[in-house]
């Protein structure tokens, strides 16, 4: 069992275990350990981070530990994680390194790892990784010791490669495009993207000060960009979060589509074109059960897997399938990238503006959703509630009701000391009692 790694990554409150300084550089040690093995000192390794302050603490560990075991450090800067995993294979690099907690507050902070074929590491290779740190660590000789580089077209390549992504250049003249950065990993990027694809652009989030990052904004507080997109007469936002692996599109009203609207309008151009693979979309078990409906009406497929996008990529990448993603945010196009990006699928939304010549609202719509209500509840360190005997026979009580008319998802969040209480029903009131109910007898469990 994984003990330092979750979900995505390594993710914890900054300066406080396990993102220190000092687990940071026993972390790039043994990854370059891990990735160094043939002892020589060709060895590559691209690190980019977001916007918040301790990325510059992070950095610096991380790179004394990468170069003591003999691993050339290629530094990007603030750059998106779909940036990381493009470079890291565009480069030829041996790993990628994206410093970023996401969606989370400036608080926060996270470490993820990118193979050399630019997707996430696999749970084997993030296992081994610990089994090396949790060792001794071997340092190279002092020859051997590896260099660092600040590299600074990192981010001019991918915004080249983005742009290369929509069908025709030009053809965003005329279009009125609020982007939301969330202060984040995309400030740059993003607006740069749009401008040059002919879009007149409306740029918020774009200064970043290392603490304003995801508050407020970006693809977990709307409200400013819809404010925007009404105000300015724009014919949509495109929201992401930090580091901009995420994204939310608002249509011409301000209406937000989430993660399923999106994949089903995907699902469904894609297939009639030809381009969705074996008919089948991949998604999480948080996927609405409204999109799974909407595409067995197709004669399309939902696959669903565990919550996660590494999950989403690997059964992607398992079953040959070319279109998944998350209800958050998290689109996943392997025609495009090699994880979620959210400036490429607002791109893809845009493309299907312009094809069709339909407004954003009559295409962030594809199917009504089945009402859905999710509650978090925080637990102390060391304690789970899910293991509590009262809690479990609630649980079962709980599905036996819904049996039938609904269903019930109950899981820890692999990032944050949450468990999230997730429902669906048609009948309201028993979905607010359900969720409701379960969510407050954990809030008094993990008080006791």
């Amino acid at each position: 069992m994984r003990k330092l790694f979750g979900t995505d990554g390594v993710r914890g409150r900054a300066n406080s275990y396990p993102m220190t300084a000092d687990i940071a550089l026993r972390l790039g040690a043994a990854a370059g350990q891990y990735f160094r093995g043939d002892g020589q000192n060709r060895h590559r390794v691209v690190i980019g981070k977001d916007t918040r302050r301790s990325g510059y603490m992070l950095e610096n560990a991380l790179t004394a530990g990468l170069t003591s075991t003999g691993m050339n450090v290629l530094l990007l800067g603030p750059v998106p994680t779909p940036a990381v995993g493009f470079l890291t294979r565009s480069m030829r690099a041996d790993l990628g390194i994206m410093i970023s907690a996401s969606h989370n507050p400036h608080h926060d902070n996270g470490i993820k790892f990118f193979g050399p074929d630019g997707f996430k590491l696999s749970d084997e290779a993030e296992l081994r990784i610990e089994e090396i740190l949790e060792g001794e660590i071997a340092p190279a000789a002092p020859a051997d010791i590896g260099r660092a580089l600040r590299i600074d077209d990192g981010l001019g390549r991918y915004v080249e490669y983005a742009k290369t992504t929509f069908p025709v250049r030009g053809q965003l003249s005329g279009l009125k495009v609020v982007v939301d950065c969330a202060h984040g990993a995309a400030y740059r990027a993003a607006p740069e993207v749009l401008w040059e694809l002919g879009a007149e652009v409306i740029a918020l989030g774009v200064a970043p000060n290392g603490f304003n990052i995801n508050k407020g904004c970006g693809s977990t507080d709307t409200a400013a960009a819809a404010e925007a997109v009404r105000r300015e007469g724009a014919d949509l936002g495109i929201c992401l979060d930090g580091d901009a692996d995420r994204i939310m599109i608002l249509d011409e009203t301000g209406a937000v589509a989430d993660g399923d609207q999106i994949m089903g309008l995907f699902a469904r151009l894609w297939a009639e074109s030809g381009q969705l693979r074996d008919s089948t979309l991949v998604a999480t078990v948080m996927s609405n059960l409204g999109l799974e409906r909407y595409l067995e009406g197709m004669g399309l497929r939902l696959e669903r897997t565990p919550v996660g996008d590494r999950y989403v990529v690997e059964a992607m990448r398992r079953g040959g399938w070319n279109l998944g993603g998350e209800q958050s945010g998290h689109i996943v196009m392997t025609d495009y990238a090699t994880t979620g990006d959210g400036l490429i699928a607002g791109l893809q939304f845009i493309a299907a503006m312009v094809s069709t010549g339909q407004r954003a609202s009559e295409l962030a719509r594809s199917f009504e959703p089945v009402p859905q209500m999710l509650r978090n509840v925080a637990y102390a360190p060391g304690h789970n509630p899910l293991e509590t005997p009262a809690i479990q026979a609630r649980i079962a009580e709980a599905e036996a009701r819904l049996k039938g008319r609904g269903r019930l998802l109950i899981r820890r969040s692999g990032t944050e000391p949450l468990v999230r209480v997730m429902a669906e029903c048609e009948d309201d009131a028993l979905l607010r009692e359900v969720v409701e109910g379960l969510a407050g007898e954990m809030q008094a469990d993990s008080a006791r």
